[in-house]
């Protein structure tokens, strides 16, 4: 049975009332909240919230779903509940369409309600990217010096204004160094580049420091990349606080100091976070998302659409990889509103145009060339480099983020363990051009093509090419790659596409060099094939494009993503041209990532991060390689007589199996002391421990409700009062304890298999019908139980064997 993450408790909207009818007490419940009458011929589920009937004559045979419903923390949502309740919802609209006007425009709001939330999640998603962008820029720069006259200006916007700058990175007079402010203006002398190493350091730790604390003191769960307790919160997983207002703030905080600090992070993995926090805060403007978990992961689906729109300048890669990767449910409905979202997203971070460059792309590139069918092969080879160095990188930072969990020292000390990778991150860092840069300064210029570059560039000097540049960029992949391991996890905001989209772009220059130099040596060879001949800006190769082809080949590797990926690559370069060498270089890493999966090594980091963290996720896209059957993944019932007699060590083992309940006979106390002794979500209820004849289902919650209710409300309902959830209640003895009437609140459909149901089939119906549990019977009798967290650790178990 799913476990209660913490104790239950009562909302002051958990309110139930009840009321005497002869000497038996009634559950009654109020369904004003749901602005309509009740319905008695719909009953998918029973629960006990927000309906109220006034006698027992009032009360149906079949129980009316409330309308919106809670969770606990870290529980899983009742996919098939809430989606009932929201059928119902919408009957009680439809009727109060006869009610001109009024009802009427209820109606119209109702069904515009969801455009009009994916509205205000695009327009400001879009804004707080372009904030984000702008004040990660600002500070970025500020490592290096600051614009005296304007301090609020970044270096580029700084120098726009001089008109001493003959390219992009040429320093100008307007742009003040450090070492400038405190009056030493030896440039070419050591002290001047230690001054500026001491500048560049402190500024690093400074915003690093300062990131961390805000996420320590305020928002502990805005820490990290966010995508994988996403995808777990898009699967029904229930994260409280997660995507809070507090946590939107802390993280677009944090997010600019981060990223602005040098680390070895992105913001793309991050704003998809924010974007999501941003539909959470939105969705309650709307009830009928607000307060319905099922609909509310339908705007949180497209918000995260929007907010890898506007991380990479990519609303339809946005939408894919929102289907692909996030979304668990995600129907045709959910697919177009992700696209609405997105692409307001797309246009109010073009009109806020953040980077000055009025384009979408992040990474415009303009190859005035073609690629030659040879140079397929080099591109297969670096789709094989993308599987392996990303299974490296995250079997490498698993066993890291698994140290440092176990750890008291690191697990402890989050803020020194921030502050000592940022400072051997900016000392090293500062010596190598490519990693002195910003991460996305740096993919610029390694996809950019030798033409457009005015400036003295190792990249595009032939003489320098393979002795300085080809050793810097060596120097700058291993430094990348063994830093990004320790950085990804640290507790500031960090993203990974960046990093991997950085280490994939200087591995690909680094080829695309190689072959360049090949070609060349080849054309000055007399006799040689027509496949090697090179005209500059034609046939010409280009190593701008082997580092974007690179980029999304260790991208797909640590991702494991594919249709979305070429998608957002095409779309963040512009390049529809070469989408045929990113699909190849995407498949090999893709191929090569899922063989070494099958030694060992899991999916995706992400997945694996999923698993670290032990968020019962189960994977639509994995297969269950077992022959077993329903009965072997059970927990197994037990009978409470038996438990009664457990002493305290055997009564922890109870907890792990299945505890029922039986339809009459139990009295309030032994329902109270089954709630006590177990954590379970929810009880089997059985005609009586000798048949166990399945009855129906009831959860925790609304036995707590009924409970307290009962307790709080009616003096006459004592602890010896007997619990009845059939229809047979005896009339009460005079002067003895009233029964209690539970069967309102029974589940009398609760979804269940035979014992030898295939495990191949219950997994396809947790998957596709989004369940919490299935109850396990044979011949009609209860044997177990069935939940998530049973088939993730019975597939744990079997792996581990």
């Amino acid at each position: 049975m799913e476990r209660a993450g913490r104790s239950s408790t009562l909302g002051s909207s958990d309110e139930v009332e009840l009321e005497p009818s002869g000497n038996s007490a009634t559950i009654h419940l109020d369904m004003t909240a749901g602005g309509g009458s009740s319905s008695s011929d719909f009953n998918p589920f029973g629960a006990i919230d927000d309906v109220r009937f006034k006698t027992d004559d009032d009360l149906p045979d079949v129980m009316v779903p409330p309308f919106f419903s809670k969770y606990g923390d870290f529980h899983t949502i009742d996919w098939q509940r809430d989606l009932a309740r929201d059928r119902l919802r919408h009957k009680m609209i439809s009727k109060k369409k006869v009610d001109f006007p009024l009802g009427l425009l209820q109606s119209g709001w109702d069904a515009g309600a969801g455009w009009i939330c994916v509205l205000f999640v695009g327009l400001a998603a879009g804004a707080t990217a372009g904030i984000i962008d702008i004040g990660a820029r600002w500070m970025s720069d500020l490592k290096t010096g600051v614009c005296a006259d304007r301090f609020w200006l970044d270096r580029e916007h700084c120098c726009w204004s001089s008109n001493d700058t003959f390219y992009k990175d040429d320093s100008c007079s307007a742009w003040t160094k450090w070492p400038w402010m405190i009056n030493y203006y030896n440039s070419s002398s050591l002290l001047f580049s230690f001054i500026e190493w001491i500048f560049y350091i402190v500024w690093a730790v400074a915003m690093s420091t300062l990131a961390v604390l805000f996420v320590k003191i305020f928002a502990p769960y805005a820490c990290g990349s966010g995508i994988p307790e996403i995808k777990c919160i898009l699967s029904g997983f229930v994260i409280r606080g997660y995507l809070g207002k507090w946590t939107f703030i802390i993280k677009s905080v944090g997010l600019i100091l981060s990223s602005a600090s040098g680390l070895s992070l992105g913001k793309e993995g991050p704003m998809v976070h924010l974007a999501c926090c941003i539909g959470n805060i939105f969705s309650y403007l709307f009830p009928k998302y607000g307060l319905n978990e099922a609909k509310k992961r339908e705007i949180l689906s497209a918000s995260a659409a929007a907010g890898v729109s506007v991380a990479f300048g990519a609303p339809i890669g946005g939408v894919l990889f929102s289907l692909e990767e996030a979304s668990y449910y995600f129907p045709l409905k959910t697919m177009w509103r992700s696209f609405f979202c997105a692409l307001v997203a797309g246009i109010i971070l073009r009109f806020v145009n953040p980077f000055g460059s009025n384009q979408t792309s992040l990474f415009h590139v303009d190859y005035m060339m073609k690629w030659t069918f040879i140079e397929l092969v080099p591109f297969a080879l670096l789709g094989l480099f993308g599987g392996i160095l990303g299974s490296l990188f995250i079997f490498a930072n698993i066993r890291w983020s698994r140290f440092r969990k176990n750890s008291k020292m690191l697990g402890g000390n989050p803020i020194y363990e921030v502050i000592v990778i940022t400072l051997i991150t900016a000392a090293i860092s500062y010596f190598n051009p490519f990693t002195r840069k910003s991460a996305l300064s740096m993919i610029q210029q390694l996809f950019d093509r030798c033409e457009d570059q005015v400036e003295e560039d190792s990249l595009c000097d032939q003489n320098k090419a393979l002795s300085i540049a080809f050793g810097q960029l060596l120097w700058a992949l291993i430094f990348k790659f063994i830093i990004t391991i320790f950085t990804f996890g640290i507790k500031v905001p960090c993203g990974l596409f960046v990093p991997s989209i950085g280490m994939g772009a200087i591995a690909g220059r680094i080829l695309g060099i190689t072959v360049d130099q090949i070609f060349r040596a080849v054309q000055a060879t007399p006799g040689h094939s027509e496949y090697f001949t090179c005209q500059i800006g034609k046939d010409c190769v280009m190593p701008g494009l082997y580092a974007m082809v690179g980029a999304a080949a260790v991208l797909g590797g640590v991702t494991r993503m594919t249709v979305s990926l070429v998608v957002i690559m095409f779309e963040l370069t512009g390049s529809l041209e070469f989408i045929v060498p990113t699909m190849v270089a995407t498949m090999f890493s893709k191929w090569i990532g899922d063989g070494i999966s099958k030694m060992g090594v899991f999916q995706g980091i992400y997945e694996a991060h999923i698993e670290l963290n032990g968020y019962p996720f189960l994977d639509s896209k994995g297969e269950y390689p077992y022959s077993t059957v329903a009965s072997q993944v059970m927990r197994p019932s037990i009978h409470r007589q038996v438990a009664d007699e457990m002493s305290m060590s055997d009564l922890r083992e109870l907890k792990n199996e299945l505890s029922v309940i039986t339809e009459s006979g139990m009295t309030l106390g032994d329902l109270e002391s089954l709630l006590r002794q177990t954590d379970f979500n929810g009880f089997p209820v059985v005609v009586s421990q000798n048949s166990m004849h399945l009855v129906g289902f009831i959860t925790r919650r609304d036995i707590l409700l009924a409970l307290h209710t009962a307790r709080k409300t009616q003096p006459y309902v004592v602890t010896n009062s007997i619990a009845y959830f059939s229809d047979g209640v005896p009339d009460s003895v005079p002067g003895g304890p009233a029964p209690l009437r539970l069967r309102k609140i029974l589940d009398m459909a609760p979804m269940t298999v035979t014992d030898q149901t295939p495990m191949e089939t219950v997994i396809d119906m947790f998957r596709k019908l989004g369940l919490r549990h299935v109850l396990v019977t044979k011949n009609g009798k209860v044997l177990g139980i069935i939940t998530k967290k049973d088939i993730l650790q019975f597939m744990r178990n079997k792996d581990s064997q």
